[in-house]
């Protein structure tokens, strides 16, 4: 069998599916179960987990003990987890994926622009409805208007400028790392997976790694 890399990011570890996909409640226990199957795939069939330090790394570990988990887990971590920087300045990225890249930002920003604007609209037309004589006070309607705007704005304009992109410096060194060492990336990031799929990087989402791990481990079983 070929030698198999993989690249972690946080959420390959901490995401939601993934809990839901081994049938566990919580973190804790996802995270024991998956460094488990880790260090059995390390062992017996010297498959590599890469992650990217110190960003991807030390974003992964504070999740984990925000969450409470045992140390005995992030010893774990630290075991079976290839700690590695992505050497920035060897790694050739082609100049048409940068283009993209800056293209794609440059169309989120101007509709980010846009929903600022429709959101100041919305607010002062609203603003002057509640307004009207002897309806309510005008701290009422400055509330009660700017809370309403405020929390739409805020989904819409996160949504606007960093789904589906690339937001974060451990992002990107996911993607640098995996590139660096032909390995397949795993996470559960429609922005990370779009730009693996850019770059030909291997995409592997979160919830089905355990699962990948475990058949090459149950195959090999059976030899």
């Amino acid at each position: 069998m070929q030698k198999q890399r993989f690249c972690l990011d946080t959420t390959a570890i901490t995401d939601s599916d993934v809990r839901k996909s081994l049938g566990v409640s919580n973190i804790s226990e996802s995270a024991e179960k998956i460094m488990d199957i880790i260090a059995q795939a390390r062992v017996q069939l010297d498959i590599s987990c890469h992650i990217p330090y110190d960003t991807v790394y030390k974003e992964l570990v504070g999740f984990l003990t925000r969450e409470g988990c045992a140390p005995e887990t992030l010893i774990k971590v630290d075991t079976w987890l290839v700690k590695k920087t992505p050497n920035r300045y060897e790694i050739k990225i082609p100049a048409e994926i940068f283009y993209e890249y800056v293209k794609d930002l440059r169309e989120r920003i101007n509709k980010g622009m846009r929903i600022s604007e429709n959101a100041m609209y919305e607010t002062a037309l609203e603003a002057y409805i509640l307004s009207k004589p002897d309806e309510k006070d005008r701290e009422d309607v400055l509330n009660e208007v700017l809370s309403k705007t405020v929390n739409s704005f805020r989904v819409k304009y996160r949504n606007a400028l960093r789904g589906g992109t690339l937001d974060s410096a451990p992002d990107l060194d996911v993607l640098l790392l995996a590139k660096e060492l032909d390995a397949a990336v795993v996470a559960n990031d429609e922005g990370i997976e779009k730009w693996a799929q850019r770059l030909g990087l291997r995409f592997v989402n979160a919830r089905d790694f355990p699962f990948i791990l475990q058949e090459y481990l149950d195959l090999w079983d059976k030899k």
